[in-house]
């Protein structure tokens, strides 16, 4: 589908030009806090809150990213004429109210989830708080949790038709949530309501494998290839899988349901507490691994059981949906289809031919897509018309970026920094010499840092705040945990390919332009690039345009021409921390840790 954006035209009293819509789209007062600015139909602005906070997983209010959004398009809070939130504190009461009578939970777990809906509800206050003396004419919309997240992936995926599913923790009493996407239209057919959720489940088992704080699940990801399914039999007895597709968690293992579990959302890192009842599941699992602990083999057979518990039921529900709706297409979104290795799978484990995963497929996505939730609902106060051209999100850069001048004069008053580092520092006005340059460099074993254009949108650098190196070396991985990442040594780093090649290298050909899925790579090849090659034979790749990016493709092309592999390894510019958003912060990375290069715009830092 052609990209761009939506223009209206009257149907009565011949052509009308069309006035713009600002509409202001948020994930707040959760984790992953984001904003994002569509104009017209179209993305023009989105980024997390924890890049301008410095704060991992950042939760609260996405005032700074708001405040960019609105200076990047050159707007004011008045200027904006809807706001769509990510959460309904309206949906599902009744399902919430009878749960309560059925199953008495604990008066503090009552407590919280009034608190949470009170917040939601309250949201134009804290808005005006947060921006005082701005105007706020803005229409305000509650869009439902899961039907944000459906349509963060199916109405920027250019599909006419596709089924939609969403699989998460929980929002707005809700689990997951599928259906139909048609058009303009998304129609939720079927959810999974609280307390059953394949989200919890893979937490309480990071929680129980020793990784506590929020968002460590990609760690068990990352460690279950070093392990066996060992424990997939114990692990059905937590997650009980249906004939129809569906499933349940065996509550005796869970606390989120009854007890009154630690939660903390406002304006810091998010924190939740134990979710598992520890006696009950140790009785299962063994006892826990406390924070910090050695890593043995069976944590390592834990985490692939979970892994593989986790695709055992997801596929399920794939084959159901596809048996339901006869579809070939799916976009799928929601926390869990940030899990990149079962998504990898779906073309060999599920009938589906075609995947669309947004950059940021948890959270911080309902910012998109409650946007455009409202935006296919409305334009010019009119209904969507079925047949405009759509805007589809193709690539990722989206966030600030900097000026040459900005970083001319950054350099300028770091210059005593770097004159103690013994570093050099040279400007190249020409794209094709810089590239390589900085291609030669990674052929000689350095580690890059890569700062370029727009910040990515979602967790995946992609080439604009990137950490780069020689997926040939297979000392790699550790020369970049010894220099810079400091993480553990289990996980894996990704590759960036060239889209032109990812059928010479991997056992699938697809556009994987986000980071989002995990292929085997061709097993001639594994010996070719054992940095990026994980323990299984796999990668997470990312596919390269010229299009979309045509400065990393250019790079990546020339380390191509130099080394005959068309890709590099490519991590997250940050050490602990969120990723790089101005070059300040790449700068400190860069100089505190022992980075080679430093590639700032057109300007290189050499130590």
């Amino acid at each position: 589908m052609p990209r761009g954006a939506w223009f209206f035209q009257a149907t009565r009293g011949g052509s009308l030009p069309a006035k713009r819509m600002i509409i202001l789209g948020l994930n707040a007062w959760h984790g992953d806090s984001a904003a994002a600015l569509v104009k017209d139909g179209k993305l023009v602005a989105a980024a997390e809150e924890e890049r301008f906070r410095r704060v991992k997983h950042w939760s609260g209010m996405p005032a700074q990213a708001i405040e960019w959004c609105l200076k990047d398009a050159g707007l004011t809070l008045g200027d904006v004429d809807h706001i769509a939130i990510n959460r309904n504190p309206k949906v599902n009461n009744l399902r919430r109210a009878l749960y309560v009578l059925r199953k008495r939970p604990s008066l503090g777990l009552i407590l919280k989830r009034l608190q949470n809906i009170r917040r939601a509800g309250g949201f134009e206050e804290a808005l005006r708080r947060a921006f005082p003396g701005q105007a706020l004419k803005a229409r305000t919309h509650h869009v439902e949790h899961h039907l944000a997240h459906l349509a963060s992936a199916f109405h920027v995926s250019g599909f006419e038709e596709a089924v939609c599913l969403s699989v998460d923790g929980f929002g707005d009493f809700a689990s997951s949530a599928w259906g139909m996407g048609r058009g303009n239209d998304i129609a939720i057919d079927g959810r999974v309501y609280f307390p059953h959720s394949l989200g919890i489940f893979y937490t309480v088992i990071t929680q129980f494998i020793g990784f506590p704080y929020y968002g460590d699940e990609y760690k068990v990801m990352g460690l279950a290839p070093y392990g066996e399914p060992k424990y997939l039999k114990e692990m059905r007895q937590i997650v009980l899988v249906r004939a129809d597709g569906s499933f349940r968690l065996n509550l005796k293992f869970f606390r989120h349901h009854s007890d009154d579990v630690h939660y903390t959302w406002d304006d810091c890192i998010p924190e939740v507490g134990t979710l598992y009842r520890k006696d009950a599941l140790e009785s299962l699992l063994g006892p826990e691994r406390a924070p910090g602990a050695p890593l043995e083999q069976r944590h390592r057979d834990l985490a692939r059981s979970a892994q593989a518990m986790y695709e055992e039921a997801f596929f399920a529900m794939l084959r159901a949906l596809h048996a339901s709706y006869q579809c070939p297409r799916l976009a799928l979104s929601g926390g869990c289809a940030m899990n990149s290795v079962a998504n990898g799978k779906v073309y060999l484990n599920s009938p589906f031919q075609s995947l669309y995963l947004p950059a940021a497929a948890g959270d911080a996505g309902g910012a998109i897509g409650s946007a455009m939730v409202v935006a296919r609902q409305f334009h010019n106060g009119e209904p969507q018309v079925a047949n405009r051209e759509r805007f589809v999100m193709d690539h990722a850069y989206t966030g600030p970026q900097s000026s040459d001048e900005e970083i001319r004069a950054l350099l300028k008053t770091r210059a005593a920094d770097l004159a103690a580092e013994n570093c050099a520092t040279q400007r190249c006005d020409d794209e094709t010499a810089l590239c390589q340059t900085t291609a030669q460099a990674i052929t000689e074993g350095k580690v890059i840092g890569w700062f370029q254009g727009r910040m990515e949108w979602g967790p995946r650098a992609l080439g604009n705040r990137s950490i780069l190196g020689d997926p040939r070396r297979a000392d790699m991985k550790d020369i970049l945990n010894l220099k810079i990442k400091r993480r553990e040594s289990f996980r894996p780093f990704a590759p960036s390919i060239l889209r032109e090649h990812v059928h010479e290298w991997f056992e699938q050909d697809d556009d994987v332009p986000f980071m989002m899925q995990v292929f085997q790579v061709r097993e001639d090849k594994r010996p070719l690039v054992p940095a990026t090659t994980h323990v299984d034979g796999s990668g997470r790749l990312q596919t390269v345009h010229a299009h979309t990016n045509p400065r990393y493709h250019r790079l990546i092309s020339a380390f191509h021409a130099l080394t005959g592999v068309p890709m590099v390894l490519n991590t997250s510019f940050n050490e602990n921390e969120p990723v790089v958003c101005r070059p300040e912060e790449a700068l400190d990375c860069f100089l505190r840790t022992k980075m080679d290069v430093l590639v700032l715009g057109d300007w290189m830092i050499r130590r």
